[in-house]
């Protein structure tokens, strides 16, 4: 697909870049130090962090794809916004106190004191290297999306976003993440109200009252309750939502970092209630434009679908490029835009201070001059950056960006949340079986994602859970397995 963006609609693209770049230069008068880098002197207000720990939730995959999945099926992505609630809960209750208490910068310190060293290099060198590849997915299918819009080049698409985002989150530092994280979320939510608002008028107008076509097709359901993890069940959604909602709030620097960059523990906790209660019904707002989408191109209607478009995920973009006024379609594209861009900001400044918190710090330059601590944390950024770039520029060739997405996040998520369980309820194990335990995870990530659709003698080898809930079973096996070592090692004792 490909539509054609007016004059107007480019001019506010390219003002909407602008401005992200002058914020960038207005805050970096005000992050000379590491710690104003890393988690803006601990001044930012609640709402303005909880914001930004929702726009952690949400990108360019989000904003077409969730839409695009109700379109193409139900409601079932909700039961994952609704798992947030009692995980928030749980977070703020046990991990946020702990956190402020010991005034954390880099969520993997935690790891380091509860088993130890080797835990905390491995879980930071796996959340840098994984947020190499997370740049590189949102730029490719944001650049993506947007090259539907204009005819230029991908790779020049993915470099001017990637340059946009490098330069201000390389100035302002955390503090220009959070603000341009504000701005953006309220851009993008404004977007997505007016979107919602346009297709009610559309789909609940006589005389054809075109949203019952949705109901009669059962689009508002959650899903099926059969008790099968082989298939997108609502048991399957729950289980994913619970524990990824736990790895992102508990054990991913993205979201530790914004909710650590408030004065104290009450505004700290208030920031993550913020964030839940807002992405909960943001949730359901792109839910219903799926389903509204389903309605007002459903058969019978006057309103025709064109022909290139041919799975869930292209009905958006073909709404917004065919039925959105002059002007209000470069916001939206905007909007779309920023979704990835607050995703991409904070994975650049995670890492940077990862690297500067648990390597340059502790290891290379413990130290180190507040000026040669900010000038790394600036290179860091930009490196990690570039590198996103460069792998998103790979993406190109790539067969489908996806796959490979799923393939980075098994890989280099694998049991990262596992050893936060165990350092929160203090399991005691040995330095071998902990690697041992983090190996056994692995290998269920390996089988989980390749053992699939083998010949009929192997069937006995097959992985047929879903495949979003692999890091929830590699998550299990290294507990489990950790749990064995922990009854060995008491009968050792005893003996």
């Amino acid at each position: 697909m490909e539509y054609k963006l007016g004059a107007i609609d480019t001019s506010v693209l390219i003002l909407y870049g602008l401005v992200l770049i002058g914020m960038g230069i207005y805050f970096f008068r005000r992050s000379k130090t590491s710690e104003q880098f890393m988690v803006a002197g601990r001044g930012i207000p609640a709402w303005a962090a909880g914001l930004a720990v929702m726009s952690a939730y949400t990108s360019s995959i989000s904003y077409i794809a969730t839409p695009g999945k109700a379109f193409d099926t139900n409601w079932h992505p909700l039961i994952f916004a609704l798992t947030a609630l009692p995980v928030a809960w749980f977070v703020t209750k046990y991990i946020v106190p702990y956190y402020r208490k010991k005034k954390i910068i880099s969520v993997y310190e935690f790891l380091e004191e509860k088993i130890g060293s080797w835990a905390r290099i491995y879980a930071s060198l796996s959340f840098v290297l994984f947020m190499i590849g997370r740049t590189a997915v949102i730029l490719y299918l944001s650049s993506l999306l947007l090259c539907s819009f204009i005819s230029v080049d991908i790779k020049y698409v993915i470099i001017a976003i990637g340059i946009v985002t490098i330069i201000y989150t390389l100035m302002g530092g955390m503090e220009a993440v959070i603000w341009t994280d504000v701005m953006q979320s309220v851009i993008m939510i404004g977007g997505i109200l007016f979107t919602a608002w346009l297709l009610t008028s559309e789909v609940f107008s006589k005389p054809d009252f075109l949203i019952q076509n949705a109901f009669k097709a059962d689009k508002f359901n959650l899903g099926d309750t059969s008790f099968s993890l082989a298939n997108r069940t609502i048991w399957v959604m729950i289980i994913y939502g619970l524990t990824e909602n736990l790895r992102n709030l508990m054990a991913d620097q993205n979201y530790t970092q914004k909710y650590c960059s408030v004065p104290d523990e009450k505004k700290a906790k208030r920031s993550v209630w913020i964030a839940m209660l807002i992405y909960l019904p943001l949730t359901a707002v792109f839910l219903y434009i799926g389903t509204a989408l389903f309605a007002f191109y459903s058969p019978g209607s006057e309103n025709l679908l064109g022909e290139a478009v041919n799975k869930g995920d292209q009905v958006f973009p073909y709404f917004i490029a065919t039925r959105l006024p002059v002007g209000l379609k470069g916001l939206i594209i905007a909007a779309i835009l920023a979704a990835s861009m607050s995703t991409i900001d904070s994975a650049l400044n995670c890492s940077a201070t990862v690297l500067y918190v648990d390597y340059f710090k502790k290891y290379l330059r413990p130290e180190a001059s507040e000026s040669t601590s900010v000038k790394f944390l600036r290179y860091t950024t930009v490196v990690w950056g570039l590198l996103g770039m460069g792998f998103a520029l790979l993406l190109v060739n790539a067969r489908s960006a996806l796959d490979v997405w799923w393939i980075i996040a098994g890989i280099f998520g694998g049991g990262i949340l596992g050893l936060f369980l165990l350092s929160l309820f203090n399991v005691k194990i040995s330095q071998k079986q902990g690697i041992i335990s983090v190996i056994f995870s692995i290998l269920i990530i390996i089988w989980s994602s390749f053992f699939r659709n083998l010949p009929e003698q192997y069937s006995w080898l097959e992985s047929s859970i879903d495949p979003i809930i692999i890091g929830a079973m590699s998550t299990l096996g290294l507990i489990l397995l950790a749990l064995v070592f922990v009854m060995f090692n008491k009968q050792k004792n005893r003996q």
